[in-house]
């Protein structure tokens, strides 16, 4: 196979041309090609949205679209979409949804909404004069962007303030021009975008009016995926009496040791706390994506916050006394649930109708439970019955189909492994006893 060389002009090329120089790639161009098609959607109209999405869109890739029940949140109910292909993710939100609605549900509390954008520059001279330089421009900057922020203020939102920071002490001549804004119910990341680079126009112009072109020079202009200052908190609560779990021989109290133990582990290993972390963004990417949101940007958000004090730790807090077992989660989240791909996705429409229609403080929530959901679910299997029994149970339905196992394999194979430990090597020593004995 003669694998191509670079190719020029590939997004102006039509689909099919497309389709036929990756498939050039592969071993098998007709089976690649017949596959990237059968994924393709009959109505036309539905596949041009879709497809225009993204760049250089060839096919469609589905991920399973699931409803996680039982949600309370502040003593609402809730229906909780999720997209994840990871086996056990919904289910373990469920049943942590459920076991919490019984204990008086998940209880939120959203900080401020405020989300930072920065215009990088340097600067030769002092800071005394660069200060008064910026201070004199600080109205300029709202008039300029007047026209930008006129409906965010309609809504709510908006610039909030203007800073100047001095970074000289990361590195030489550097500074910031820090803006907060509240883009209301808007992830906001296009709009505050657009603010900066007008602000970042606007000072360039006055730079040069004022005869310093040689001294400042803006770097870049672009919001900040990390915002401390845009938190939710959630927590649980329940008596240590209530959190025995008999089928295991552990009673309330020893239950909640365990628990906190496990939970500190995360607080002082690094390697402990990434996993304790991805725990909880199983839950919280899964109802992100489903809302047509940037859970790209929330991750990274989170994993920052989770550095905030020098050393990377689990997210989750837990208090034991003797009579009470109290476990918290807070996390930066930027969400919306107005634009971008909130609005354009129709199942990302169809899920905030579910939601009913939250505001983006309301999704905050959601999304925060969510994840609190499947770190609790996570953390009680580990210190219970081992995280592989409950995973690999629904896993094995993809093991099963990674056999092409027919209906009746799979029936025999559900019942066989329902009080056996399930693994890839058990599933093909079972099908191959199986399909042997047919076979005689």
């Amino acid at each position: 196979m003669e694998i191509p060389g670079q190719i020029q002009g590939f997004s102006k090329l039509g689909r099919d041309d497309q389709v036929k120089l990756a498939a050039s790639f592969t071993a098998d161009p007709d089976g690649t090609i017949n596959e990237l098609n059968s994924h393709l959607l009959p109505d036309g109209t539905r596949q041009k949205m879709y497809s225009e999405f993204s760049e250089n869109s060839v096919s469609n890739f589905f991920l399973p679209y699931s409803l996680a029940p039982n949600f309370r949140i502040n003593d609402t109910y809730y229906m909780v979409p999720m997209v994840t292909e990871e086996s056990s993710v919904v289910a373990a939100a469920a049943a942590a949804a459920k076991y919490w609605s019984e204990r008086g549900g998940f209880r939120t509390r959203v900080s401020t909404m405020h989300k930072p954008g920065h215009i990088h520059f340097t600067w030769k001279g002092s800071t005394q004069e660069l200060s008064t330089f910026i201070n004199d421009l600080a109205p300029g900057f709202y008039q300029v962007t007047a026209y930008l922020t006129r409906r965010m203020n309609q809504r709510g939102g908006g610039i909030l303030e203007i800073n100047l920071k001095d970074m000289t002490d990361k590195m030489d001549g550097y500074y910031q021009i820090e803006a907060i804004f509240d883009t209301a119910d808007s992830m906001g990341a296009n709009f505050i975008n657009s603010c900066l680079e007008q602000m970042a126009d606007f000072l360039h112009q006055q730079v040069q009016l004022a005869g310093l072109a040689g001294r400042l020079e803006i770097i870049m202009s672009v919001l900040s995926n990390y915002s401390p200052k845009c938190t939710v908190e959630c927590q649980v609560s329940s008596p240590v009496g209530a959190m025995a779990h008999p089928e295991y021989n552990l009673g309330g109290t020893d239950f909640c040791r365990k628990f906190e133990v496990a939970v500190n582990l995360a607080k002082q290993d690094v390697y402990r706390a990434v996993t304790h972390n991805k725990g909880i963004y199983n839950g919280v990417d899964a109802v992100v994506i489903a809302t047509g949101n940037d859970f790209r940007a929330v991750e990274a958000d989170g994993h920052a916050w989770a550095s905030r004090n020098g050393n990377y730790c689990g997210l989750t807090d837990v208090e034991v006394s003797k009579e009470s077992f109290n476990c918290r989660i807070e996390i930066p989240l930027t969400l919306g649930t107005v634009g971008g791909l909130t609005g354009l996705h129709p199942l990302a429409a169809v899920s905030l109708k579910i939601l009913g229609s939250p505001h983006a403080s309301d999704l905050m929530s959601i999304v925060a439970a969510a994840g609190m959901a499947s770190n609790f679910s996570a953390i009680r299997a580990l210190i219970t019955g081992g995280i592989q029994k409950g995973h690999m149970k629904l896993h094995l339905s993809n093991v099963l189909n990674q056999f092409h196992a027919s209906n009746a394999e799979k029936m025999a194979a559900m019942e066989y492994f329902s009080k056996r430990a399930v693994s890839f090597s058990a599933v093909e020593e079972f099908l191959t006893n199986s399909r042997t004995r047919l076979e005689k």
